[in-house]
């Protein structure tokens, strides 16, 4: 048989002792981390429900609200407090922005506010070319031509800086 302990009791007694430290130890770890681990239960159980909207609150005097969110937007700043849905759709009929990302506008069913305005479109630019006798016009318009007039592709070499060359 394989005995691989000590043979007197004074070295016995000593491997004991250190032993039971050791147990004492790791009993002392298992019961923090199940302490610990039923306070995160807690908290869990415990945390307040998440609210239905919320409004972004500005800085400065009164802290003014500036942008209306659903509850669980990742877009919401660090300023903010929850509000009911009849406040959320005042504040957004009252002109606070509605936020781009989570749409609290359309889930209030507000339609008017849910598409933006669509920008108005200017005129086209007239394209301006020059006038130069070459046969070989290209039509590109640069700056400052006059209208109706037509640039080839010589006229194009001196516009564009390089002498006697060809585009």
């Amino acid at each position: 048989m394989f005995d691989d302990l000590p043979p007197d009791l004074a070295r016995l007694l000593t491997l004991r002792v250190w032993h039971t430290l050791w147990l004492q130890r790791i009993d002392a770890k298992i019961a923090a981390l199940e302490e610990r681990e039923a306070e995160r239960e807690q908290g869990r159980r415990n945390r307040p429900a998440e609210p239905d909207w919320v409004v972004e609150l500005g800085i400065g005097n009164g802290r003014p609200p500036v942008e209306v969110h659903l509850g669980g937007c990742y877009a919401a700043g660090a300023r903010r407090r929850p509000v009911p849905r009849d406040e959320a759709r005042r504040l957004l009929v009252s002109g606070v922005r509605a936020c781009g990302h989570c749409r609290p506008d359309t889930a209030l069913d507000i339609a008017d506010l849910s598409t933006p305005p669509a920008p108005s479109i200017p005129p086209a630019a007239e394209t301006l070319t020059a006038p130069c006798g070459q046969s070989d016009v290209c039509g590109i318009s640069w700056p400052g031509a006059a209208a109706g007039a037509v640039m080839s592709s010589s006229s194009m070499a001196s516009w564009s800086g390089v002498p006697g060359s060809a585009v």
